[in-house]
Order: structure tokens, then C-alpha cells, then sequence
């Protein structure tokens, strides 16, 4: 009896194991199809551009067609940054040569002071640059590029002003000093100059950015505000509103995306308790909503009135996975790195991952800029492939561990 129940532990043991081999192969297979889906669509692309004798830097499509942008627009350095991922995915040093080719010929953003976006410009370009290559000409360029973003910062608030109160559409909205949930994805920018410039200024005004933005960007339940409009003169709260979400008091998905992912990054940086705190509290929010659905692709506002019907955001998924994975490292909360994988998962399905040679040979289909604008509703988006291919990458080095 003893040899019969020992032979079904070891019998139980084996299928286990046979289990866990086939799910870790069907994981890596999947890791596998994503890149070489994005080796393809990427490459091609890059084909199409490279054809063009000129330097474009492909941000949606509009009306079934590629719209390239200036280098000043705020998405400029997601298409550089996906070469570098791409670079690290692969090994191929094609990717490489092309990192290097997209990413200089931002080098002018560097002196950008009239909006606050240059640390994804610089950062998601320049900062991987830097990364893979060690270039001290890419060092001195994310210094002075946090130089110019300084200039933004507001001291009797205490934060880095998103937008000018007087240029475009913002100017229509009686701000005086606009900050955006997104402001603190330009934080990594700053510690990182700090850092590699022995200059603490930088590190100082991140921190401050940060504590404001945890002050008063959050509603009791975790879910965050878009803008805050303060008072740069007498200081304090003018208003709390929208630009992109639903309605003032809605819940933008890419606005709490961006706080998941910003105060991880925060944590990183200072080990400061509350920043990793506010992200957990911001995953407990996001993933016990009711109108979460069950792929966990979120809907773009989760307040939206229509409601089953309403237009999915992949871009906000893509960032909440590669927060997820960072996150996990910090706690080893099993459901971080669980919830991540499945993100990643049905981002790499046929109702999010396209088919080569379509949508305008960018990676993920079905993001969502901005619907009170009517702007990039259900299209493709250069920020949701560098999210997703920045997920692929901390998902692989992850497990590797």
C-alpha cells in the first residue's frame, strides 16, 4: 500500500511537472509570435520610411493612412524608443543602427521649454540610447533636456506645469497653471539627470512634483483626477477638471494608468513607502472596478455612459503591464505579475495583436487618444506598441530571474 501511494505521489509529481513544461512552453511561444509580429510590422515600417529618403517618425494612421509628426510633438520619442526594445528583444543589430539613427535626430528636443512632454521625448528615446550604449553625448543630452523641463517647474505650488495657460485649446479653459495626471511619467527623466549629472535640483523637483500630485490628484476611492489646475502665484487648488476623460469626475484609463506607472517609478528612485503605497492603491482600483472587463483591456474612461459598447484603450493596458511587472519586484505580490501576464496575454491575441502587413504596419490595434476631441478613437498608437514592447522585454528579464 505504501509503494502504491508513493508511486501515485511520484506519478502526480511528473504530471505536474509535464504541466508547468507545456504552459511555459506555450509562454514562450507566445513571447516568441509577439516578436517576430513586431520584427515584421516594425520592419516593415522602417522599409517604408527608410524608402522615403527621409527621417519620419510614424505616430497613428488616419483615414487609413500613416500620420508622421514634427519632432516636438509629444510622441515623438516612442518610435526611436521601440528600435532600442526591439534591439533588446532580438539582438539584432539592425535595431540598433536604427536606435541610433531615429533617436539623434531628436537631439534638438533637448532645449524644448514649452511643454512639459520632453521626458517622454527624451527619455523613451535618448535615455534607452544611453542605456545600450554608454554614449556620453547621450548623457549630456538627457541632463540638458532636464535643464529645460526645470524651467516648467512652479515653486509656490510646488509642481511642473503640463501645459502653457495661453497656447491652443488649453488656453480656452481658463487654466493658470495646468498639471496633468501624465506629468509623472517626466519624473524618470529627472532622477536620472540627477543622477548622472551629481546635480540633486533635479531630484529635489521630481520629489515635490510627486508629493503635490499625491496631494491632490487622488479621489478617496484611488482613482486620480486628469488636471489639477493650480495657482502658481498664491499657490493652493484652483480647479479639479478633464481634457481626455469622460467628464471631470470620471476615471480616465490612460490617466490611471500613468499614476500606476509613475509612482512605481517613483518608488524606484526614492524607496519613499507612500509612492508604493499610491500604486498599490491604484491597482487595488483598477482591478476590483466593476467595468473592468474580463480581458482586462480597459474601456477608455471607466465611466463612460455606453458601457459595454464603448471603444477599448490598448495603450492604457500596455502601460498598466509594464508598471505591473516593475511593481511585482518591489512586494513579489503574485497577482502583479499574474495580472501583467495576462494583459500581455490578450494583447497578443487576434483581437488586439494585428496581422502583418495591416494597420498601418504598427504592432497593437485598438487605442484611443482622445474622444472629446475626436481625435485617434479605435487606431493604432506608437505609445501603445513602446509600452507593450517595453513589457515583453521586463516580462522576459523577469522570468529569466
Amino acid at each position: 500500500m505504501k509503494k502504491k501511494l508513493q508511486l501515485l505521489s511520484l506519478s502526480c509529481l511528473l504530471l505536474a511537472s509535464c504541466l508547468q513544461s507545456v504552459q511555459n512552453d506555450q509562454k514562450s511561444n507566445m513571447i516568441e509570435h509577439d516578436i517576430d509580429i513586431a520584427s515584421q510590422q516594425i520592419g516593415h515600417q522602417v522599409e517604408v520610411i527608410e524608402k522615403s529618403g527621409k527621417i519620419l517618425n510614424p505616430r497613428t494612421i488616419i483615414n487609413g493612412k500613416v500620420q508622421y509628426i514634427s519632432n516636438d510633438d509629444w510622441t515623438s520619442g516612442f518610435f526611436p524608443g521601440t528600435m532600442w526594445y526591439m534591439y533588446e528583444l532580438t539582438n539584432d543589430e539592425k535595431w540598433k543602427e536604427y536606435g541610433i539613427k531615429y533617436t539623434e535626430a531628436l537631439d534638438s528636443i533637448q532645449y524644448l521649454k514649452w511643454h512639459h512632454d520632453i521626458g517622454f521625448m527624451i527619455y523613451c528615446s535618448f535615455g534607452n540610447a544611453y542605456r545600450f550604449t554608454g554614449k556620453p553625448e547621450y548623457k549630456d543630452i538627457i541632463i540638458e533636456a532636464a535643464k529645460s523641463l526645470s524651467t516648467r517647474f512652479r515653486p509656490v505650488p510646488g509642481v511642473i506645469q503640463s501645459w502653457d495657460e495661453n497656447r491652443g485649446w488649453q488656453g480656452q479653459r481658463g487654466w493658470m497653471c495646468p498639471v496633468i495626471i501624465d506629468n509623472m511619467m517626466n519624473l524618470e527623466l529627472l532622477f536620472e539627470a540627477s543622477k548622472l549629472s551629481g546635480d540633486s535640483t533635479f531630484h529635489k523637483i521630481a520629489v515635490s512634483h510627486a508629493n503635490a500630485t499625491l496631494a491632490n490628484h487622488f479621489r478617496p476611492d484611488n482613482s486620480c483626477y486628469h488636471v489639477i489646475d493650480y495657482d502658481k502665484i498664491k499657490g493652493g487648488v484652483r480647479n479639479k477638471q478633464t481634457a481626455q476623460g469622460y467628464a471631470d469626475e470620471s476615471s480616465w484609463a490612460r490617466g490611471q494608468a500613468w499614476a500606476l506607472y509613475g509612482y512605481t517609478v517613483c518608488y524606484r528612485e526614492t524607496k519613499d513607502m507612500r509612492y508604493l503605497k499610491q500604486a498599490e492603491k491604484v491597482y487595488n482600483y483598477l482591478f476590483t472596478h466593476k467595468n473592468m472587463p474580463d480581458d482586462l483591456i480597459p474601456y477608455w474612461d471607466f465611466d463612460a455612459p455606453d458601457i459595454p459598447n464603448e471603444p477599448r484603450d490598448a495603450s492604457a493596458a500596455a502601460i498598466t503591464a509594464s508598471a505591473l511587472y516593475e511593481l511585482y519586484t518591489y512586494n513579489n505580490n503574485p497577482e502583479y505579475k499574474k495580472t501583467a501576464d495576462k494583459i500581455i496575454s490578450s494583447l497578443s491575441s487576434p483581437a488586439y495583436l494585428a496581422l502583418v502587413g495591416t494597420n498601418g504596419n504598427f504592432v497593437l490595434m485598438h487605442s484611443v487618444g482622445s474622444i472629446p476631441h475626436n481625435q485617434e478613437i479605435d487606431v493604432p498608437l506608437n505609445y501603445a506598441d513602446y509600452y507593450f514592447l517595453e513589457a515583453l522585454a521586463r516580462k522576459i528579464n523577469l522570468e529569466k530571474k
